[in-house]
């Protein structure tokens, strides 16, 4: 029976422990640059002990950012300060992964200390903002732009370059993010998609266009190399995107290349009364892991070790990822292994001079 600090070995790469550090916006970035907040932030989970440090949202295009703060790999230049950080994260005994990303429709945003309203160009936003349809985020948002053929090519191709650009930083995995509301949910939801075209209307046409970027990733992304990809599982609204489609979409995903699924929920209109508790998600983590047979990731207010841990031994996931636990204390994971009686044999993987 697995356990929270058995290693876990997905393609060729092996993850000392089964803790993940989730994505989590920084806000920190001046035209998509990692700078010296993103190397101690990232680089201080690595010595905390977690099995895997992912990056914030890397938007693949400079219109795909939240904010004008987040982080970006839309461009060559930013590759030298990401290989930084990797390769911090790498010596001290995590596996780096980066999650890609376009906001969509939910682009253009100031950062949530500022109030989190749509900025317009005198603000430092852009326009114009795309999406699956021409439908507004919420009555405060602008209206996107329907994305063209032309520019949907656009979006997978943006997808590939950074894909890319993280194979010559170094990162070891890749995480395609389509949850949140973000631009490849608001192409899976028939809440945000009214399209008639090939990428709309049908479960298939609705999930063409994600799967189209994760066989396009695959195919410049090393065979050695876990892919991984989030979901929001339900959208919590009747006539939304539900666990049913993402079971079905999981499979596909599978046989697509993709090793695991990440799963989180909600993000795609505003004002859904979500019944948020202690793991209120990982009923799709371990729906998903059973009936579409892939790994799956458990996410959603993990905070002690004992929980962490139970996940993993009942086969509910193969990974929890946490954030604003390693946010308050980066050094969870050494702390969950002395509570759970792991800490004389897991540290010995890893002993270097800083510990």
């Amino acid at each position: 029976m697995a356990h929270l600090f058995e290693p876990l070995k997905i393609r060729e790469v092996t993850f000392r422990n089964r803790i993940a550090v989730s994505p989590m916006c920084q806000y920190s970035s001046t035209n998509g640059y990692a700078n010296d907040w993103h190397v101690i932030h990232l680089a201080s989970r690595a010595v905390g002990g977690a099995g895997i440090v992912l990056t914030e949202a890397a938007a693949v295009e400079p219109r795909g950012r939240i904010s004008p703060q987040d982080l970006g790999i839309w461009s060559d230049e930013h590759i030298e300060t990401l290989a930084k950080t990797v390769a911090l994260i790498h010596n001290f005994g995590a596996v780096a992964g980066i999650q890609l990303a376009h906001a969509g429709r939910k682009a253009s945003t100031a950062k949530p200390s500022k109030g989190g309203k749509a900025l317009d160009e005198s603000q430092e936003g852009w326009r114009p903002l795309v999406s699956s349809s021409a439908i507004a985020f919420s009555k405060d948002s602008p209206v996107p732009e329907a994305l063209s053929l032309e520019g949907i090519q656009e979006v997978i191709d943006a997808f590939v370059q950074a894909t890319k650009r993280s194979l010559q930083a170094g990162f070891k995995v890749v995480e395609i993010h389509a949850a949140h509301g973000y631009l490849l949910h608001q192409f899976l939801s028939p809440l945000s998609n009214q399209r008639q075209d090939d990428y709309g209307g049908s479960f298939e046409n609705r999930t063409r266009l994600l799967r189209e970027v994760v066989q396009a990733v695959r195919e410049v992304w090393p065979e050695t190399h876990p892919l991984w990809v989030r979901i929001s599982a339900t959208d919590w609204v009747d006539k939304g995107w539900d666990i049913e489609e993402s079971i079905a979409l999981s499979d596909k995903l599978k046989s697509l290349g993709v090793d695991l699924i990440d799963n989180s929920s909600g993000g795609i209109i505003p004002g859904i009364n979500i019944p948020v508790k202690p793991g209120y998600q990982t009923q799709f983590a371990e729906r998903i892991r059973r009936e579409a047979n892939i790994y799956t990731g458990a996410v959603g207010l993990i905070t002690t070790p004992e929980q962490a841990d139970e996940i993993i031994r009942t086969e509910v996931a193969d990974i929890v990822l946490l954030g604003r636990e390693l946010l308050r204390n980066p050094y969870w994971p050494h702390l969950a292994a002395k509570q759970l009686g792991h800490d004389k044999l897991w540290p010995v993987q890893y002993d270097r001079a800083w510990l």
